[in-house]
């Protein structure tokens, strides 16, 4: 088999992606953890739970939402029960699943949390955009994740919001 190297404008563009993917991560966690003693994957595992029906999700679907191992998630889940923010409970329908549900606490976090974490997003990635590259960047996003998530299996998260495009 040939390597297909990348050409000059291709590694441009990739070691720009790589960057932004190693930076990115800790600057949003960063700001999450200062404000609201939360790591990113912990306000996203909260985030998801908030825009759910009831605030519930089965562990699997959490899991599957958060791009997650059901082990890590599990790990993340506990330390968020532990402090008050989740709880789970057996699946009324059932009996071998498990639900995680948003309380109250954790409901009241995640709404602290979102105005710092949406003004962080915006201040790294929306404002160094025009308008016009904000609908490339959901364009060439697309484009990857098609690749990344061929079944479509995340597809209603980041689906989620795009009656306006």
């Amino acid at each position: 088999m040939t390597t297909k190297w990348l050409d000059q404008p291709e590694l441009a563009a990739w070691i720009r992606l790589a960057s932004v993917l190693e930076l990115l991560p800790g600057a949003l966690d960063s700001q999450l953890r200062r404000d609201n003693g939360l790591t990113h994957f912990e306000y996203f595992v909260l985030a998801m739970l908030s825009e759910a029906p009831d605030r519930t999700l089965r562990m699997t679907a959490l899991a599957q939402h958060t791009s997650a191992t059901l082990p890590r998630l599990s790990h993340v889940v506990r330390r968020l029960e532990d402090r008050g923010l989740i709880e789970r409970f057996p699946c009324p329908t059932d009996a071998r699943a498990t639900n995680a549900r948003l309380t109250d606490a954790g409901w009241d976090k995640i709404r602290e949390a979102a105005p710092g974490h949406v003004a962080t997003v915006r201040e790294h990635v929306i404002d160094a955009l025009t308008p016009e590259q904000v609908t490339q960047l959901t364009a060439i996003t697309d484009a990857i994740l098609t690749r990344l998530d061929p079944e479509g299996r995340m597809s209603d998260v980041y689906h989620r919001h795009d009656s306006g495009i």
